[in-house]
């Protein structure tokens, strides 16, 4: 067990390094309205968070990160560039159906993080090498991918608008990515409505009924999507390889996946920077599917550190969120990337070297 202060020891220290990195240290409040949260990620987001009722402000929310409430003070008044670090507690809940005995899985703990609103192109690169430098004694696996990459090959595929729109919005939950993708590709079954006989119930209107029905049976009349394009996106979102191998085969790929090529030359244009910052592009690990699994704000580039230790969440996290500014801007978008550290981690990473 790690005392908490070694963890806000080790945590000061990261902070140190970010404040020399130009950061502005700010203090977000542990406590926000819960509504911002839950439009931004779903009723899914209780499961995962502590929620709790008050008589004034209506339904609050235990911070479950930080990036969400740094972005909405950034939007509100903040300057373009600017940089912010953080250091404090956020609340999750867990999954008490997870066993795994090495899993440290707190129900509150320290981040401290690193985040970057800029339209600098290189800023992927500049934030992902503060990480890998403050990290590099640690020996860590480090993982990038993109998720713009995903999204602009589902949107690629030849398939209705709303069925690529369900999909994209499945992106982040693969085994329902997955179910909705085999319907896709499954001839419909075309369905009969009778007329009821019984008078119209429910909560729904009799109207809104007659809509649903028709978008079902224009679905079922839908040819399905084709083997290949299944497979090439199989090939895609299963492709892990060092980051100069992943690079050739995403050139390949591209090829049969035009939609693909513009986020193929931003990736290679994000490793050579990266490479120029004298990171060893072979020992970095290009997952095609890294982040699907993070909360759903990330929409390019994505980053983690992994200890490599059964049942361990990353050591340290981040991406590029600028969709996220434009929601809490209302409107007003500026591109932004950061990331977090696990002090907690990294305390027992380093007691047990």
């Amino acid at each position: 067990m790690i005392p908490k202060q070694a963890k806000q020891s080790v945590g000061q220290r990261f902070l140190a390094r970010f404040r020399d990195a130009g950061a502005e240290e700010i203090a977000p409040d542990i406590l926000l309205p819960a509504g911002d949260l839950l439009d931004l990620y779903g009723e899914d987001i209780r499961a995962r968070a502590y929620v709790t009722q008050d008589p004034i402000r209506g339904e609050m929310m235990l911070r479950p990160d930080f990036t969400v409430p740094v972005v909405r003070a950034h939007m509100q008044n903040g300057a373009d560039p600017a940089r912010y670090c953080y250091l404090g507690e956020v609340f999750r809940k867990q999954d008490m159906g997870d066993t795994r005995p090495a899993a440290p899985r707190d129900n509150e703990y320290l981040q401290c993080g690193f985040e970057l609103f800029t339209r600098d192109p290189q800023a992927d690169a500049e934030v992902f090498a503060l990480f890998h430098d403050a990290l590099a004694p640690l020996s860590l696996t480090a993982q990038i991918g993109d998720m713009g990459l995903l999204l602009d090959a589902v949107r690629g595929l030849p398939l209705t608008q709303a069925r690529a729109v369900a999909l994209m919005h499945h992106i982040w939950r693969p085994g329902r990515f997955a179910r909705l993708l085999a319907r896709f590709s499954t001839p419909a079954v075309a369905r009969d409505f009778p007329e009821p006989a019984a008078a119209w119930a429910g909560m729904r209107t009799e109207d809104e009924m007659i809509r649903r029905i028709a978008r079902l049976q224009s679905d079922a009349a839908v040819p399905p999507l084709s083997r290949v394009w299944t497979e090439r996106l199989d090939r895609l979102f299963t492709l892990r390889a060092p980051a100069p191998d992943a690079l050739a085969a995403l050139t390949d790929l591209a090829r049969d996946m035009p939609a693909i090529a513009p986020a193929v030359t931003r990736i290679r244009a994000r490793l050579d920077a990266i490479a120029a910052r004298g990171i060893d592009l072979s020992a970095v690990i290009f997952d095609a599917s890294h982040g699907r699994t993070t909360l759903e704000y990330y929409d390019g580039f994505t980053f983690s550190f992994v200890a490599g230790r059964a049942g361990w969440p990353p050591v340290a996290s981040g991406g590029r969120y600028d969709a996220l500014t434009r929601v809490l801007g209302r409107g007003r978008e500026i591109p932004a990337v950061g990331g977090i550290i696990r002090p907690g981690l990294v305390a027992e990473l380093e007691t047990q070297a």
